[in-house]
């Protein structure tokens, strides 16, 4: 085949080849045909291996609908369906307690609580901005979100209101008084801040408009600090475990109208970022996937920058520097100037042509994500990139869409591999693991097990979660509208379910315990009121969908100490399994025909609203406007849910095809005049049969119940190729 290097079994494209050998071989110990041997023997050995779990899946939602159709009509007998399902080993067993014992995790995971970014890394511009979202200014945040409303001449424009500018000052320094409280008073009655030994420690004072003289309430939470001459010219604070900056210059515009002269006040925000290759990113070809791990290869050099306009001018991205303060005690020390980065593969359900072998098959792609994302992050390991990614030597891969512990098994077993082929200690590729398939949800515990000497990472992802509920469950009945699965049994008792198996095993104090995306990333005044409830269910970290998502998303970490709150939990009683197995079905609830069809218009509007972009253009993850005009963040996880919804009432006759075909060709007009200023954008009305993008979600529902496990990717990654293949 034309454009391919031989190597041993393996067919490999012309680009990645070069990739390999020029930009990610270089400096570390390991030339490029050494690694693709290295890897053709690992495709050998493990992808055999990984098809044979993957007809396990297919075998087993097999066995599941038979179970159902046989019964149809009847009530789900939970103790008949949970010694069904241990027959025919879709629940496995539980062994004895055990304590998870990962080593060398940096503290970003292990011990910080905060917000987490999820970006496409094939984006370089978002990749960057993601990963220097560390920090982030709380006034700028407050400014430009709908957190501080528009009331009393508190608009926002194009300059600078005043009015808002003082609204914001308001509510940071009622934020200031909440976790870094003075010994009496407010930060809003300081003129002046400095340092004054005290039994012989060096302490942050205050003078109030009184004149009067205050420290801290509790003096340990001043931790650095920044001077010009004289003069401070930042704070550093620390409150359970998160860093507050407040930036002092009298001559700043805002600090000069402040009375204390503060200019700015700046919040550690995303402590870790997850740079994707899976669902926010469509990658469906080796052109793409080159572009993804140049990216990722960039970043752990250092090296990656981008330039563009912005408000007509130009500018130059790259990885922010580290920040630099003095201690109490006078040393000095460094604060990383980004987030900790961990790298998403894809599920092992994907096959990539970058490589193929010598009969043609492409292999599978998650583990070409893992031998060439360790590769590059050996530049990190190392220490031959300009900035550090982990202190403690380790790479963090992020897993998703794994089904029980045997698939988790085959991927540790991947990662000793690729570490012995690399010439890495053992268990230095770390794994996060995505609880966000119901096979693996129920057997939580034992994949915890498999992984316990890798493991840094469990969280739920309710999206793909309610995509899998509802495909497993296809044959047992139509479910509830897709708003109201949320508020079922099954959700709540997944969602505590996690939390409970992750502190039986330990992982407090070593791992992260995840929570899923805020998906409505203009809403912030909504995300402030309701994500709280993320670290108050355990969460010591969960998903934000901008920088200024994670600078307010942050104030929930200092306002709930989530180390604390896990003691709490810990006492409860773990969450019932025969919930987690009540799927969400209509039963005798009888829908309008109004209700059905503000159903259908709403999923289908949201599943040609994300296609169309995704198809036509590439864009795997974006703001689209919903049927309200309200901007969600949409991705294959959201495509999931709705498209496999339409496809259960399908099935079970709640919808005609012919109201589908009509619902969905009235939804393209609304969605093709939702993006009639995009100038890339291609209409899919009125000629509907010449629209690939059309044409594939309507795929997406009448063969939704074939789709392996309700997946997009079959439909999506055929009908892009199409789409470029027309373009060339």
């Amino acid at each position: 085949m034309e454009n391919r290097i031989e190597i041993g079994n393996l067919k490999i494209d012309n680009a990645l080849y070069a990739l390999v050998k020029n930009e990610i071989a270089p400096g570390t110990g390991i030339d490029a045909d050494s690694f693709w041997t290295a890897f053709d023997e690992i495709v050998k050995e493990l992808a055999p291996e990984n098809r044979l779990l993957l007809e396990k899946r297919d075998f087993l939602q097999q066995q599941i609908d038979a179970w159902h159709l046989e019964r149809k009509g009847e009530p789900i007998d939970h103790e008949a369906y949970s010694a069904f399902l241990t027959d025919i080993g879709y629940l496995v067993p539980e062994g004895d307690d055990f304590i998870v014992i990962t080593e060398n995790v940096d503290l970003e995971i292990a011990l910080i609580a905060g917000p987490q970014l999820v970006v496409p890394v094939d984006n370089a511009r978002y990749a960057l901005n993601a990963t220097n979202a560390r920090w982030g200014s709380f006034y700028d945040a407050l400014y430009g979100t709908d957190v501080i409303d528009e009331t009393d001449g508190a608009t926002r424009g194009d300059a600078y209101n005043p009015v808002r500018g003082a609204k914001v000052i308001a509510y940071t320094e009622q934020f200031l008084d909440e976790v870094v409280s003075l010994e009496s008073e407010s930060f809003s009655d300081i003129t002046k801040f400095f340092l004054k030994t005290i039994d012989t420690k060096l302490q942050l004072r205050a003078t109030l408009r009184s004149e009067k003289e205050v420290g801290l309430e509790d003096p340990s939470k001043l931790v650095g600090f920044t001077q010009d001459g004289d003069d401070l010219s930042s704070i550093l604070f620390q409150n359970h475990g998160l860093h507050i900056e407040v930036k002092i210059d009298r001559e700043h515009p805002i600090g000069k109208a402040h009375p204390a002269g503060v200019a700015d006040v700046i919040l550690e925000s995303a402590i870790t970022t997850i740079q994707d290759c899976e669902d926010s990113v469509a990658a469906v070809d080796a052109e793409d996937k080159v572009r993804v791990y140049s990216n990722w290869n960039g970043i752990m050099k250092g090296t990656l920058e981008t330039t563009f306009e912005k408000n007509g001018k130009m500018i130059t991205r790259r990885l922010a520097p580290d920040k630099t303060y003095t201690a109490p005690d006078g040393s000095t020390f460094t604060l990383s100037g980004r987030s900790l980065l961990l790298i998403r593969n894809v599920g092992l359900h994907m096959y990539t042509d970058a490589v193929l072998t010598a009969d043609g098959e492409e292999v599978p792609e998650g583990f070409l994500d893992a031998m060439i994302t360790t590769f590059a992050a050996m530049h990190d390991l190392q220490g031959n990139g300009k900035c550090t990614n982990s202190k403690t030597g380790s790479v963090y891969i992020v897993k998703p869409k794994f089904h029980g512990p045997a698939e988790v098994d085959m991927t540790v077993r991947l990662f000793g591999k690729i570490e012995a082929a690399l010439g890495l200690a053992p268990n230095t590729i770390k794994i996060g693991i995505m609880d966000e398939e119901r096979r693996t949800t129920v057997n939580l515990k034992e994949v915890l097990r498999i992984a316990s000497q890798r493991l840094v990472f469990i969280n739920t992802g309710f999206l793909d979660r309610t995509g899998d509920e509802i495909h497993t469950s296809m044959a047992a009945g139509p479910m509830i509208p897709k708003t109201d699965i949320r508020n079922e049994p099954w959700m709540r008792a997944y969602e505590d379910w996690n939390v409970d198996i992750g502190i039986e095993t330990g992982l407090p104090g070593i791992t992260q315990i995840g929570k899923g995306m805020w998906t409505k990333p203009d809403e912030m005044a909504e995300m402030l009121e309701t994500k709280v409830n993320h670290p108050m269910a355990g969460a010591t970290t969960a998903w934000v969908p901008s920088p200024t998502a994670a600078t307010l998303h942050a104030i929930h970490y200092h306002k709930v100490n989530v180390a604390k709150w896990l003691n709490e939990l810990a006492l409860r009683e773990r969450a019932s399994l025969s919930d987690l197995l009540t799927p969400p079905l209509l039963k005798e609830r009888e829908l309008s025909a109004d209700e059905i069809q503000r159903e259908m218009d709403n999923n289908a509007q949201g599943i040609l609203g994300y296609v169309v972009r995704w198809v036509d253009q590439g864009i795997g993850c974006s703001k689209i406007p919903d049927i309200n005009n309200v901007g969600l963040m949409e991705d294959r996880a959201t495509l999931r849910i709705s498209s496999q919804h339409i496809a259960n009432w399908l099935h079970h006759g709640i919808v005609t095809k012919a109201q589908v075909t009509e619902t969905f060709e009235r939804m393209a007009k609304v969605v093709d005049k939702q993006n009639k200023e995009d100038p890339n954008y291609r209409n899919m009305s009125p000629n509907y049969e010449q629209s690939i993008a059309f044409q594939a979600a309507l795929d997406l529902v009448f063969k939704g119940c074939d789709l392996p496990n309700g997946y997009t990717e079959f439909v999506l990654h055929p009908r892009r190729r199409e789409v470029k293949s027309r373009d060339k």
